[in-house]
């Protein structure tokens, strides 16, 4: 079989990172019969309590991986999304993403809680092998040779394998392992996320759908999450300032409040509704001319971290993951090759997914949108459906199960 070594025992893939697109990757791995370790460096397998957005795109990918069904009967399609000016909360409806997206693409449009996904990963993993998962355990670096690759715990402890995966994150130990140090890069903006208890929300802000206010250097997302229970919030701001490590740290009302001075009141409601805040630096790093050196490679935020601005990020790790394993299936026992090929396939993908959300950043932000009479020409302009269509469509159309390797 394919994936086994010439020995004929299954191929050893170590993973490190335990976070989305690890255990998926774990998961796509499991599935095709490979011997599968994950590192994970927390005591436990856990996300920060906040939402993220599914697309059609990966939907389809965790269909593929066996968790799809699970993971909707936890989660919110949105009735769907509409567009609001930052002042006077005039509304364009951009989209539905109900039937219709289903009609259109197959799968449909899910809000879900981070942690709910986690935990539907995780006990996939585990329903495999329920040992595949190792907890306190930080990667700090590889080395490998011509018969496979030993991946270092900051604890000392080594690990050895066939292929390495890195899927540590944008604050990634096996990048720098593999290609050298780089810079994180702050991009200026700070966003403050919190949940809010529905019951807590006026009936007009209580709403099954997934709202995006623009507004001259910064916007607000908001959208619901387990099951109608929570509301999900998420400022974002540019012009900010931040002194470096940790990328994240509890906020104030106040300082939130700050942040959106002069922004309608609904914002002002559900600031003041949310519990505790965390405001985020979101950061980035240079694009790398190859993701694979060897028996290793990187996925998700290891490689390719973005700016959430078209709700792919996790998206695309998972879609790695998904890839990944393919290659793998298909090629192996030719480790190097099989993981060049992934890179082949992935790695233009999620760059241009990459930039496009850096190019929705001038049309959330836009200076446009200061003015009422210059805002409505501009949203008019720039969000309807054509322009929509060829931003997102590309994305929403991919098949990770299917793309050809």
């Amino acid at each position: 079989m394919t994936r086994r070594t010439s020995s004929s025992r299954p191929l050893k893939v170590l993973i490190a990172g335990g976070g989305i697109g690890g255990l998926a990757a774990a998961i796509a791995l499991l599935q095709r019969g490979f011997d599968v370790e994950v590192y994970e460096q927390a005591g436990e397998l856990r996300e920060v309590g906040a939402g993220i957005q599914i697309s059609p795109n990966g939907n389809r990918a965790l269909n593929a991986l066996g968790v799809f069904e699970r993971l909707r009967d936890m989660s919110i399609q949105a009735d769907g999304k509409e567009i609001r000016l930052w002042n006077t909360g005039q509304t364009w409806k951009l989209f539905d993403l109900g039937d219709e997206v289903v009609r259109k693409f197959g799968f449909p449009y899910m809000t879900v809680f981070r942690p709910d996904l986690l935990k539907v990963l995780g006990d996939r993993v585990r329903s495999f092998n329920p040992d595949a998962i190792r907890l306190g355990a930080r990667a700090m670096g590889i080395r490998q040779d011509a018969e496979g690759v030993e991946l270092t715990l900051e604890d000392g402890r080594t690990a050895r394998g066939d292929v390495l995966l890195g899927a540590d994150g944008v604050h990634t130990k096996i990048r720098a392992a593999l290609f050298g140090p780089d810079e994180i890069r702050f991009s200026g903006m700070v966003a403050w996320r919190a949940l809010i208890p529905m019951e807590a929300l006026p009936r007009h802000l209580a709403r099954p759908v997934a709202l995006n206010w623009v507004g001259p250097g910064g916007h607000v997302v908001h959208y619901p999450v387990q099951g109608g229970k929570l509301m999900n919030f998420v400022g974002t701001m540019e012009g900010q300032r931040w002194d470096g490590a940790p990328w994240n740290a509890p906020s104030s009302h106040e300082e939130c409040l700050a942040a959106f001075a002069g922004w309608h009141d609904d914002i002002q409601t559900m600031i003041n509704t949310s519990g505790s805040l965390l405001k985020w630096a979101l950061c980035g790093r240079p694009f790398l001319d190859t993701w694979t050196r060897g028996r290793a490679t990187l996925l998700g935020d290891a490689c390719h971290p973005t700016l959430p601005f078209l709700a792919q990020g996790a998206v695309a790790s998972i879609e790695d993951a998904v890839v990944l394993a393919r290659c793998l299936e298909k090629y192996a026992p030719d480790v190097e090759h099989a993981l060049r090929r992934y890179d082949e396939v992935r790695r233009p993908h999620a760059y241009r997914m990459v930039r496009g959300a850096t190019e929705n950043t001038q049309r959330f932000h836009n200076a446009a949108l200061a003015s009422p009479q210059t805002a409505v020409e501009f949203i008019e302009r720039e969000w309807q459906s054509a322009a929509i269509g060829d931003r997102y469509d590309w994305l929403f159309t991919y098949q990770a199960d299917n793309v050809d390797l």
